[in-house]
């Protein structure tokens, strides 16, 4: 058996993953038209995402991305799990809020939209091939209201600000559900790296989160090294950090056990989820609150 599907079986799951399908998605961006004139306009099928605000799946004979109202920025395509961080961080029109992995902008325009273009976003991103993709899309969604800096996370303290709420939208390893090569190609030594980045950008969320502040922490991976063991590593250090539950209508609750190391209960607040279970990506969620 692969490594990681021992891993998973090990977790309490066991699954054949080519019997894993995923359905495509969209989100409609409010920002320039609504719901239902949107479905009018598309010659697709529609069926509306019943743990989202905006997303559908969709069936179609034509390439979505190729569209009038894709190019004209009334859609995102954006996988349904994707769209769960923003949703769950929930901005404010008043909120000065961080994007810390910002490109190529799917939440970024969705939290933009959340806001009614009002507030103020920063979005960082360290990756310089992928800063025009989050320019495009902010552009093409309508944004009027984001900052775009080219900054690796890690050093955001370099912005002198405080925000009310921090997305992370973590880089990691990414999960079998997005990439068919996915299980063959990586490693579990691989893991250690990605998450002691992973640390320090949380860390620095923090020290840059205002009291009373909200941190979205998520990553589309299913490995513990880079999801619930990074959170339960944080809150060791950080007694001023609370988890708070996550009532999206979807998934199961985190791993308070991994691989027989017993970690925060707490933990049980967060999301997990599995693709064969929720025929989306898989995906992991944390709420944090600064006390």
């Amino acid at each position: 058996m692969n490594d990681f599907l021992e891993r998973y079986k090990q977790l309490g799951e066991e699954f054949i993953p080519e019997n894993v399908k995923q359905k495509p998605a969209i989100r409609v961006n409010t920002l320039k038209i609504k719901d239902a004139e949107l479905m009018e306009r598309l010659n697709a099928k529609l069926t509306k995402i019943s743990f989202l605000q905006h997303g559908y799946y969709y069936e179609s004979e034509f390439s979505m991305g190729a569209t009038p109202e894709y190019l004209q920025g009334y859609c995102y395509l954006q996988e349904a799990a994707s769209q769960l961080p923003a949703e769950i961080l929930d901005p404010g029109e008043n909120d000065l809020v961080l994007d810390m992995c910002a490109a190529p902008g799917s939440k970024t325009t969705q939290l933009a939209m959340m806001m009614n273009n009002k507030g103020k976003i920063i979005a960082l991103d360290a990756n310089n091939p992928r800063l025009p993709s989050l320019q495009n899309n902010l552009e093409r969604c309508g944004v009027m209201n984001t900052i775009v800096y080219k900054k690796d996370a890690r050093y955001a303290e370099d912005l002198k600000l405080v925000f009310d709420k921090i997305l992370l939208d973590a880089p990691c390893s990414g999960n079998f559900a997005n990439d068919k090569e996915w299980l063959e190609e990586r490693k579990v030594e691989d893991l250690k790296l990605i998450s002691k980045t992973q640390k320090q950008i949380l860390e620095t969320a923090f020290h840059i989160l205002k009291p009373n502040g909200i941190i979205v922490y998520s990553t589309c991976s299913l490995e513990p090294e880079e999801d619930e063991l990074v959170i339960n590593d944080f809150l060791e250090k950080n007694p001023t950090a609370a988890l708070e539950k996550i009532s999206a209508r979807i998934g199961d609750n985190g791993l308070t056990n991994v691989f027989g190391k017993e970690l925060n209960p707490e933990i049980a607040k967060c999301k997990r989820l599995w693709p064969h279970k929720t025929g989306t990506q898989g995906f992991f969620l944390a709420k944090i609150r600064k006390k």
